[in-house]
This record gives structure tokens, sequence and C-alpha cells, in this order.
């Protein structure tokens, strides 16, 4: 169990298969990026501007994708 900070939560419906994923959200993200990168994190995906956010993707042990972005839209949190 790890304590956590207050978080968000969104719910997109989506056609054909269901599935799921997960974004950790951060502040600045070409710093979140750098400090993960030496500590030892790989990034599979290079920050991209999708409108609502700057998004990246790292992967996990395992081969699993973990997302991560900083929001470009009010935020529960602002």
């Amino acid at each position: 169990m790890f304590a956590l900070p207050p978080a968000e939560l969104a719910v997109h419906p989506l056609e054909g298969e269901g599935r799921h994923e997960l974004f950790l959200m951060c502040d600045d993200i070409n710093a979140t990026v750098e400090a993960l990168t030496i500590e030892g994190a790989v990034f599979s995906e290079p920050i991209s501007n999708e409108g609502w956010g700057l998004l990246t993707s790292m992967t996990l042990p395992g081969g699993v994708e973990l997302g991560l972005y900083e929001p470009r839209h009010p935020t529960a949190l602002a």
C-alpha cells in the first residue's frame, strides 16, 4: 500500500473491446522524465503534445506500458 496525494479519475467510453489504461500525472513532464531516466526508467515513446496534455510512456518490468502526462486542461486539483 502507498500513501498518495490527491488524485483524479477519468472514465472515457471506447468503441470495441474493453480495455483500461493507467496514467500518472505530473506538473513538469520534462523534469520528471529526466529524473526517472536517471533512476533507470526506460521511456518507450517520445513526449508528444496531444492537445489535452503532454504524453509519454515508460516500460515497466515485465513489458507493461505506463503512461505519464502533464495536463493542459483544468484539473480537479487546480
